[in-house]
C-alpha cells in the first residue's frame, strides 16, 4: 500500500455535524480539534523575530543550542538526565515523524508496527504508508512475533491514558525481546490531571526507572504544539537510541527534512522557560473545570481522561448518535470511531476552544436558560 491507496481524510464526514452545530442561535461551540487557541507566548515570539537573518540552509540535526535546550529540558522536566546531543533531533512537528518513522526505519510488506487499539490515527497511516502491517493491541504479551515498530502513546490521544513506571517498564522488556523500536509519543506530559498525575510527573519511556540502564532502540517523541501554542511553527523533536536517531538523521538529510533557523531559535526558548507552560495548563484546567461536570450532567460519562488535552465521553450510545445530540447543542465533539473499532461509543472533546467559549458549552449542556 502506498499513499495513493489511503482513505479519504475522516474529519471530512464532520462537516455536516459542524454545519448543523453552526446553526444553533448562540453560535458554534468548537470542541472538536485541539489546535490551540492562545497566544504563542512573547519570549518566544521574541526570540523568533531575533532570528529572522536565516539566509544559510540550516542542517538538519539542528543548531548546537537547540539540541542542549532539549537535553537540558528532559533532565529538568522530564526525570532524564544523561542525554547527550547526539541522542537528540529536531524534527518538522511530530505528525510528520508519526507518518514517516515506519519509512524512514526501513519498514515494510511483512513488518508490523504494532499501535495502540484507541489511537491518533497517524500511526496506522504511517505504517500502511510503508507497505506495513498495522496491528492494533495494548498488551505486551500480546505484541506478536514479527513486531519491527511498537507506538506507545501516553498520555494518550483521545483517551488520555497514562503508563505508570512499572507498564513503561513491561513495555520495554518486551520491545526488546521482540527485537523492535519501541517509539512512545509524550507531547501530552506537562498536563497531568486525576490521580496520581495531579501531583507526579508523568514518567517518559526513557526514565532511567524504566530502561534497565540502556536506551537501545527506545524512542521519545515530543511536540511544543500544545504546551507553547507553537501548532503553527511546527515545533518538535525525538530522542533516544543514539544508533537509531543517528540512522534518522541520515534518511532526512537525503530527505532534506530540516526545521527552518528562526523556528529552532524559539524552540530554544521555549524549552528554557517553564513559566509560560505552567500558565498554559492552568487556562487548560479552568476549561477543564467548566467542561468535565456540564458533560456529566447531561448524562456524559468520562472514561480515562486523567491526563492530556481531551475529555474522552460517553453515553453508551453509537458516536455519530452523540454527535448528532451535541450538534443539536451548538457543540461540534470528535468522534470516536475515527481513533479505532474500540472507541465506537464515545466522543472527544478538546480543551482548546476560547474560555468564554466552553462556558457557553457548559450552559448548554447543563440546560441553563434552554
Amino acid at each position: 500500500m502506498g499513499v495513493k491507496d489511503l482513505a479519504d481524510y475522516p474529519w471530512d464526514a464532520v462537516v455536516p455535524f459542524r454545519e448543523r452545530a453552526a446553526q444553533h442561535p448562540q453560535g458554534l461551540v468548537d470542541l472538536s480539534i485541539g489546535s490551540p487557541v492562545d497566544p504563542t507566548p512573547d519570549v518566544i515570539r521574541t526570540a523568533l523575530a531575533e532570528a529572522t537573518d536565516a539566509h544559510a540552509y540550516p542542517q538538519n540535526v539542528g543548531i548546537p543550542a537547540l539540541r542542549e535546550a532539549i537535553v537540558d529540558w528532559y533532565a529538568r522536566r522530564r526525570g532524564v538526565p544523561d542525554l547527550t546531543v547526539d541522542n537528540v533531533l529536531p524534527t518538522v512537528g511530530s505528525k510528520e515523524l508519526v507518518a514517516l518513522l515506519p519509512t524512514l526505519l526501513g519498514l515494510g510488506a511483512g513488518d508490523i508496527v504494532v499501535i495502540p487499539r484507541v489511537a491518533y490515527p497517524t500511526y496506522e497511516v504511517g505504517a500502511r504508508v510503508a507497505g506495513a502491517t498495522p496491528v492494533a493491541e495494548d498488551d505486551p504479551a500480546a505484541w506478536p512475533e514479527g513486531t519491527k515498530l511498537i507506538w506507545i502513546n501516553s498520555p494518550g490521544n483521545p483517551d488520555g491514558r497514562t503508563w505508570t513506571t512499572d507498564e513503561l517498564a513491561a513495555a520495554v522488556r518486551r520491545s526488546r525481546e521482540l527485537g523492535a523500536v519501541l517509539a512512545s509519543d509524550e507531547c501530552y506530559a506537562e498536563l497531568g490531571w486525576d490521580g496520581q498525575w495531579a501531583t507526579e510527573p508523568v514518567p517518559s519511556v526513557l526514565d532511567p526507572r524504566v530502561t534497565d540502564g540502556t536506551r537501545r532502540n527506545l524512542l521519545s517523541v515530543y511536540s511544543l504544539s500544545k504546551q507553547s501554542n507553537l501548532a503553527g511553527y511546527r515545533a518538535a523533536f525525538v530522542a533516544g537510541c543514539a544508533r537509531v536517531i543517528a540512522d534518522l538523521l541520515t534518511a532526512r538529510k537525503h530527505l532534506g527534512l530540516m526545521m527552518p533557523l528562526p523556528v529552532q531559535q524559539a524552540m530554544v526558548a521555549a524549552l528554557g522557560d517553564d513559566e509560560h507552560v505552567a500558565a498554559q495548563k492552568e487556562l487548560y484546567r479552568a476549561r477543564r473545570e467548566l467542561l468535565r461536570p456540564a458533560l456529566e450532567v447531561a448524562g456524559f460519562r468520562i472514561d480515562g481522561s486523567e491526563a492530556g488535552l481531551y475529555l474522552w465521553a460517553t453515553e453508551g450510545k453509537d458516536a455519530w448518535e452523540s454527535m448528532g445530540r451535541l450538534a443539536d447543542l451548538g457543540i461540534l465533539a470528535g468522534p470516536g470511531p475515527f481513533y479505532g473499532p474500540d472507541a465506537a461509543t464515545h466522543v472527544r472533546l478538546s480543551l482548546t476552544a476560547p474560555l468564554d467559549r466552553v462556558a457557553e458549552g457548559a450552559r448548554r449542556l447543563r440546560g441553563d436558560g434552554l
